[in-house]
């Protein structure tokens, strides 16, 4: 195979960083190849088998494959690739006569060729055109994304505010057409309830305020040195009337000190995480009951625990607690109050910040929450 060089164009915007596989059989076409892309991070295999594993241990940003080599050829790595990661970008290095080729890879989904003998100027060109292109699609599905959820929440609202305030409004009406008598025995009761619907709405709308900051805000974490056990406190301690309110017991059990250093966490999305995981567990746990937040290091992981003493999620629904707008009703009232998304962003949070939560529970056994943050 001949290389052509001509004088190398600076790096775009979409190529800093990426990561380039280079797959051929020959040592000497993927050297001079890595030449030509400096600035990527350069990745090599000798053929469609080694590169298959390789993609498997790491996030590759564009392939560059040869047609021709043993074990596995460039058109069974595509085909192997594109059905395990669909929009994993593969670049085919071929000849125009290799029309029979080509064909093939169309049908397998390359996603575009560089013809032999290379051409310096063309790789480095037709590798920025497919990085943008991707750049493009993703923005694009980013932009499609946010409106699917926009419509989705607009109308998990709607839904949700309708049932209080067509309650309200009834009862109001019922006042000024005189149907209700102030002084019926019967109008306390009406009253009671219409006040329960008003405070049902009053949550609703604190919910909502609450949540569309994070909605709406789709900022990477902002990491900083924060002592977890004392911001971990200040939320318990502003929880802690719910819980009163309800006659709960309501525990903090946190080691002294939490950790030797201060931990790399944005404190805007650990405090969601403890608000969100304690809301849960104040709102689910019946009066009387309990609710026991621990913590301490396990290994190198800061662990915060969350128990409670509530009637726990069937089997069937712990594997769809974490959908966006998906709400578990275990006294089957119909009015669970919320949105349906602590629990989605609690682990998208957690997990922006190099941590997990899990969830564990049983039916009548309560529900223990854990969350797992790196201590280094």
């Amino acid at each position: 195979m001949k290389l052509e060089h001509h004088t190398q164009p600076e790096m775009t915007l979409e190529q800093e960083g990426k990561t380039l596989l280079i797959v051929d059989d020959e040592p000497i076409i993927r050297d001079l190849c890595a030449r030509a892309l400096k600035g990527f991070k350069i990745l090599q295999a000798n053929d469609g088998q080694e590169a298959i594993e390789l993609l498997r241990q790491q996030t590759i940003d564009v392939v560059l494959t040869d047609v021709m080599m043993p074990r596995l050829n460039g058109l069974d790595l595509l085909r192997q690739v594109k059905e395990e990661t669909p929009d994993q970008i593969v670049i085919l290095m071929t000849g125009y006569t290799e029309k029979e080729v080509i064909l093939q890879a169309l049908k397998a989904g390359a996603d575009e060729f560089i013809s032999k003998p290379l051409n310096l100027l063309q790789l480095r060109t037709t590798i920025d055109k497919i990085l943008e292109k991707q750049h493009l699609r993703q923005q694009l599905t980013s932009l499609q994304q946010a409106d699917k959820l926009k419509s989705e929440f607009l109308g998990l609202i709607s839904h949700k505010l309708k049932t209080p305030a067509t309650a309200i409004s009834l009862f109001i009406q019922n006042i000024g057409d005189g149907i209700m008598d102030p002084e019926d025995p019967g109008f306390r009761t009406v009253l009671g309830m219409v006040q329960a619907e008003t405070l049902h709405m009053e949550h609703l709308i604190q919910d909502l305020l609450y949540f569309s900051q994070f909605i709406l805000n789709d900022k990477p974490a902002q990491l900083q040195q924060i002592e977890l056990g004392k911001i971990t406190r200040q939320v318990c301690s502003n929880m802690e009337p719910l819980a009163t309110a309800k006659q709960l017991k309501f525990e903090v059990k946190i080691e002294v000190p939490f950790s030797a250093e201060p931990l790399n966490l944005d404190r805007e999305r650990i405090s969601f995480i403890l608000r969100a995981l304690l809301d849960n567990a104040i709102k689910f746990t019946p009066e009387g009951g309990s609710i026991l937040l621990e913590g301490g290091l396990v290994d190198q992981d800061a662990v915060l625990r969350i128990r409670d003493t509530g009637p726990g999620i069937p089997k069937a629904e712990l594997t769809k607690i974490f959908s966006k707008f998906y709400q578990i009703d275990p006294s089957n009232t119909g009015q669970v109050r919320g949105f349906g998304l602590g629990l989605y962003y609690a682990r998208e949070f957690a997990r922006s910040m190099g941590g997990e939560l899990s969830i564990e529970s049983s039916q009548s056994l309560g529900t223990v929450a854990t969350i797992k943050l790196p201590h280094n």
